[in-house]
């Protein structure tokens, strides 16, 4: 059991999003909250206009409302704005806008109820999951429409996935003994006023792509290996003289993965100068992708930390403040530049197999084919992966730029950061498919050079491939065969294979 307080790391994220680790309110986060709502219920009885407490939310800030109406006011709000459209969230996105939201309310400037809190951790620790339609958000007051779907079965309305079935939140909670929270003064609001759902997203994006960046540079070392190519722009002086983190990184990698290869000691002495950019200046591309998500990071694990709702409350000081820390930017430019950053891995990536399956680059037959031209062997591969590449770079233009005014001007600058969340996801989906192809085109090309056995790291992967992927000796159906790689690379199983082989990857 976790307990839920200040704190979140993307380690804490994946526990109990992924692994669906139970989690629970510290004592210290229960006095957060009980306190700012005492706090909160003092101005109720003072009956002070308080934006989203006792007043219409947007435009309509300026209308009082009486107090026989307020917890009708806070049940409103999330009917209205549950308005998404689009395919559903996939389950873990809407595990991590709960436990998320948790964690924002939980530091106390909200004024929520303890129970409102602790009814998002019975969803998560019931695996209780609300059915978020992914579009719909402009990420500024907040994720508004994605949270008001996200909060409606705690009120007893909406749709829950619950043992794999989608069901009326009514008919589950009655199922799992909880009875529908009847909200009060502030919480809808507090509910529906953040970024959770861009923040959720980049955090997964996040995970999955430290697996991503260390199989880009194993891809590497099996193009390097099947290429004959040069070990030399991975030369720890590479770095050391130009010292940018992420290519120190991948430089050390890239020459983990190729000691002790029998094919680089066979064309030590061959007259070749220098390799293809793609493959000598694979360092430099991929270590800045990898400099730009560890910015990324940095951006969202503050996020994690932050207070996000409007109007803040402060106990402390006796006061609240309507300003903006709702509002998405800094995870929309971030957002923007993780898919710009997996985007540019699957660019590399894509020149490297066209560096394999052309004869007049590689040495080896046309399209890594036994019998070219009955056969056609890996041909419409890189078909595939220039498609994938030219996608991304549409996918790529920046989301954060735009901006279209809502709630009749009043919010008149928004963020896009979902959409651009939702985005970087779909390029690495792009990247990991043309990583796979990389890693198919590679294997095929060692076996041209057999007996001679390549790298140790490499050697490693190569065979985890082929106990999935036979050689491709006659032509037939690629395309279930890439998908397992995807899976062997998604699942870290192919980092797994070569840091059994040579240790730890950075």
């Amino acid at each position: 059991m976790l307990e839920l307080d200040t704190e979140l790391s993307l380690a804490y994220f994946r526990r109990v999003v992924r692994e669906k680790t139970p989690v629970r309110l510290s004592q210290a986060a229960r006095g957060r909250l009980l306190r700012c709502r005492a706090f909160v219920e003092q101005l109720v009885e003072q009956n002070q206009p308080v934006y989203g407490l006792n007043t219409g939310f947007g435009k309509l800030a300026t209308v009082r409302i009486e107090a026989k109406d307020l917890r009708l006011l806070q049940r409103n709000l999330l009917l209205s704005h549950a308005i998404g459209v689009g395919e559903p969230f996939p389950p873990e996105v809407v595990r991590g806008m709960l436990l998320l939201r948790a964690q924002s309310l939980a530091l106390g400037y909200s004024g929520v109820r303890v129970e409102v809190v602790e009814r998002l951790l019975d969803f998560l620790n019931h695996d209780l999951v609300p059915v978020v339609p992914s579009q719909g958000s402009v990420g500024a007051s907040g994720d508004l429409a994605p949270l008001a779907h996200m909060c409606l079965p705690l009120i007893g309305e909406g749709e829950l996935t619950y043992q794999g079935r989608v069901r009326p939140a009514a008919e589950v909670l009655q199922a799992v003994g909880l009875v529908p929270l009847e909200l009060q003064a502030k919480e809808g609001l507090a509910l529906i006023n953040g970024t959770q759902a861009m923040a959720s997203l980049l955090a997964l994006l996040l995970l999955d792509s430290e697996v991503l960046l260390k199989t880009a540079d194993i891809a590497v070392a099996m193009s390097v290996e099947a290429l004959k190519a040069s070990h030399r722009p991975f030369d720890e002086a590479v770095a050391r003289l130009r010292p940018h983190p992420g290519l120190r990184a991948t430089c050390a990698n890239v020459r983990k993965l190729l000691e002790d290869s029998e094919i680089m000691r066979s064309h030590i002495d061959c007259d070749k100068v220098q390799d293809a950019y793609s493959l000598r200046a694979a360092p430099q591309v991929h270590g800045a992708s990898r400099d730009a998500l560890e910015h990324v990071r940095a951006v969202l694990l503050r996020e994690l930390q932050s207070v996000t709702d409007n109007p803040l409350v402060l106990p402390e000081e006796g006061r609240t403040l309507s300003a903006g820390n709702f509002h998405g930017q800094p995870l929309a430019l971030a957002a923007d530049y993780a898919g710009m950053a997996l985007a540019e891995i699957a660019s590399i990536s894509e020149r490297r197999i066209e560096q394999m399956l052309n004869p007049a680059l590689s040495g080896l037959p046309a399209f890594l084919a036994e019998g070219s031209g009955l056969n056609s062997g890996l041909m419409i591969s890189q078909y595939t992966a220039a498609a994938l590449v030219s996608e991304n770079k549409v996918l790529a233009h920046p989301a954060s730029v735009d901006s279209i005014p809502t709630s009749a001007n009043q919010e008149d600058h928004v963020s896009m950061g979902t959409i651009a969340c939702r985005k970087a996801r779909s390029i690495f989906e792009n990247t990991l498919w043309v990583l796979a192809i990389e890693l198919a085109s590679a294997a095929q090309a060692l076996d041209f050079h057999a007996p001679l056995r390549p790298g140790r790291g490499v050697e490693a992967v190569y065979r985890r491939i082929r106990q999935e992927i036979p050689h491709l000796d006659r032509d037939r159906y690629l395309k279930p065969e890439l998908a397992r790689l995807c899976e062997l690379i998604r699942s870290g199983e192919l980092v797994r294979v070569a840091e059994q082989a040579v240790g730890g990857l950075e």
